[in-house]
């Protein structure tokens, strides 16, 4: 790698996930129309023929008009191979299939619990991490061994466990982890401001103080210019909580299980004078299981939806399909900004700007009252060969305890998927918030959960029928 006017060249980025329909695809297009990057994206994938089509496809970008950052895309057929020599690694893995993703979401509807997304918290959250904290010590160690002092950027969730288990393996690894719930928040918070006073802001103008823990963000403070937007959100939220507000594309909750009409937002900024920084469909999931998610009907009068495995999979055919017209020449790969800020984030690492983001990082003291070194998410600042987080403060009392209690059951599914530690697992799936059944049937659900993931699990999980 080398840097020269402005412009940083023969940067090596591995991709681990490289088959990715969805991220792959946004950071080729993101670096495809940035001139001051360019160099080699060597693309690496368990399933090596996704690979190999995105490589063809990522090269495609190269000759579309408007292309400014001219990018190489190579296949690794080995962790190893990707990870030598690379100045960035992005992460962005499904850890597991969509049929793991079914057992997850959806059985424990038999037992009246109900997850909108299934992949962070709860008991499907849960599950999942203990199959993703295995693939992350792999990473973790073949970082530490190939390429010590990359930068390693996640995009995969459960994203909380997955950083902790990354830097639990290797305590110097330089890694955060991006999400992009904060974005949309203050995409919402640029349309309150133009539809209260009329003004129109870019959501990079609405300056906010992050802290909490990944999809369950909150902003204390939230500013455009001299214009405090607390006031004005709260009187937005009074006259549209009972209909809630969705704004854009894709935006109707009835049509789309993506989508919401921030309803859940509404009603916790109600709860706890905070802006709730994610999405509804998130967010709920960190409550108490009978507030949004009792039962269908109740999450139809919140105005989101379950987002089922039958809708992902159906998703993912489109993307299919889609990546087979672009390979056919029957349709162009999308060259279009994303609003993603990984690739500005690798820039501001460079030293070609500063920047601020928010990011999932150990915590160290930025927000005073949550345990040191646990998982949280807050702003940062991003400049030539560091990454600092701010200082954002406390967590408000009345939002402190809820958040405790999901770093403690963190903490202890990390623990117990690192000791193969069965017990302690269950005692952090049992004391989940929306794990609402007797104690018999906990674990009766949960064993069955770890009988439909054991092909990722170490042998020791092997599930008896207690």
């Amino acid at each position: 790698m080398r840097i020269s006017n402005g412009t940083a060249h023969e940067l090596k980025i591995a991709y681990i996930g490289g088959g990715s329909l969805g991220w792959a695809w946004g950071l080729m297009s993101d670096l495809a129309l940035d001139g001051d990057l360019n160099g080699t994206v060597c693309l690496y994938d368990i399933c090596t023929e996704s690979a190999e089509k995105n490589r063809a496809i990522g090269n495609m970008y190269n000759n579309l008009s408007g292309t400014k950052g001219i990018w190489e895309y190579t296949v690794a057929y080995s962790l190893a191979d990707a990870l030598k020599g690379a100045d960035f690694v992005i992460i962005s893995i499904l850890p597991g299939t969509f049929e793991e993703m079914e057992s997850d979401v959806h059985a424990p509807e038999k037992y009246g619990i109900y997850q909108s997304v299934g992949d962070t918290t709860g008991p499907g959250g849960i599950i999942r991490s203990l199959r993703t904290v295995p693939m992350f010590v792999e990473i973790g160690l073949a970082v530490k061994e190939y390429c010590p002092d990359a930068w390693v950027i996640n995009y995969t969730n459960p994203m909380s466990i997955a950083m902790r288990t990354l830097y639990s393996v290797y305590s110097e690894i330089k890694a955060f982890g991006c999400c992009h719930e904060v974005f949309a928040t203050q995409e919402l918070l640029a349309h309150v401001l133009e539809d209260v006073t009329g003004i129109k802001a870019d959501r990079r103008e609405i300056k906010v103080n992050v802290l909490g823990i990944n999809h369950f963000t909150w902003f204390n403070s939230a500013r455009f210019n001299d214009i405090d937007l607390m006031p004005i959100y709260r009187k937005f939220v009074q006259n549209n909580f009972d209909e809630g507000y969705a704004a854009g594309e894709n935006s109707d909750w009835r049509n789309n299980s993506f989508a919401s009409a921030n309803r859940v937002k509404f009603d916790l900024f109600q709860r706890y004078g905070c802006i709730a920084a994610a999405g509804d469909r998130h967010l709920a999931e960190f409550c108490p299981g009978k507030w949004y998610l009792k039962d269908p009907e109740t999450v139809r009068s919140w105005r989101f939806g379950l987002t089922t495995v039958k809708s992902r999979k159906a998703d993912r055919e489109k993307k299919l399909e889609r990546r087979q017209r672009i390979l056919d020449g029957d349709e162009k790969p999308a060259l279009a900004e994303t609003g993603e800020e990984g690739h500005l984030l690798i820039k501001a690492i460079l030293g070609l700007q500063d920047m601020v983001s928010n990011v999932c990082l150990p915590n160290t003291g930025g927000i005073s009252n949550l345990p040191h070194n646990s998982i949280v998410e807050s702003n940062a600042v991003f400049r030539a060969g560091e990454v600092r987080p701010v200082v954002s403060g406390y967590v408000p009392d009345n939002i402190l305890g809820i958040i405790r209690l999901h770093i403690c059951n963190q903490e202890m599914i990390v623990k117990a998927a690192l000791t193969r530690d069965r017990e302690l697992a269950f005692s952090a799936f049992a004391a989940d918030p929306l794990v609402t059944v007797s104690l018999n049937d906990a674990r009766e659900l949960f064993n069955s959960m770890i009988n439909n993931t054991l092909e990722y699990l170490p042998g020791e999980w092997g599930c008896t029928d207690e």
